[in-house]
């Protein structure tokens, strides 16, 4: 079942990040990479600033969530991950099907540029990686990332 994450997810939804984004270990720089990933007050910072969680949940406990966000010009996708032990079983592609569907405008959607399991994804559900020159200005202009982490990263868009 998918459905929209409360504050009392808060715990799990930051456990289900920080599993999941053991990942990217090894793959991203090690000046990106920090212990936890993402912490407590990062994750109410993105949640204050307008991202709205949605959870898969099986047998009552949350598997996988991907955040949603509301900007002007594009809805942004933020945060999807799903458990470790739940990969490989369609879950991310449940939940942004689910967030596709809630937009009603150009979805972008940021990641690693070593993340190439998350780029293939996102690729396979129509997504396509937009210009380096494109890139460095969507995540200047809608993302609150550090410059290093615009560096090695890259964004994906799917028309609406």
């Amino acid at each position: 079942m998918i459905r929209p994450c409360t504050q009392n997810d808060f715990e799990e939804i930051l456990a289900i990040i920080n599993d999941a984004a053991t990942a990217y270990m090894g793959f991203i720089p090690d000046d990106c990479w920090h212990e936890p990933y993402m912490s407590h007050d990062y994750l109410r910072h993105e949640m204050d600033d307008g991202v709205s969680f949605w959870g898969l949940e099986e047998e009552g406990r949350l598997i996988g969530v991907m955040g949603i966000q509301d900007k002007t010009d594009f809805t942004l996708i933020r945060h999807a991950y799903v458990r470790t032990a739940s990969r490989n079983k369609g879950i991310g592609s449940e939940l942004l099907n689910n967030l596709q569907r809630m937009a009603d405008k150009t979805i972008l959607i940021g990641t690693w540029a070593a993340a190439t399991w998350a780029i293939s994804f996102y690729e396979k559900n129509g997504y396509r990686l937009v210009s380096t020159e494109e890139k460095n200005r969507l995540l200047k202009k809608y993302w609150k990332i550090p410059a290093r982490q615009i560096e090695k990263s890259v964004v994906l868009s799917s028309e609406k």
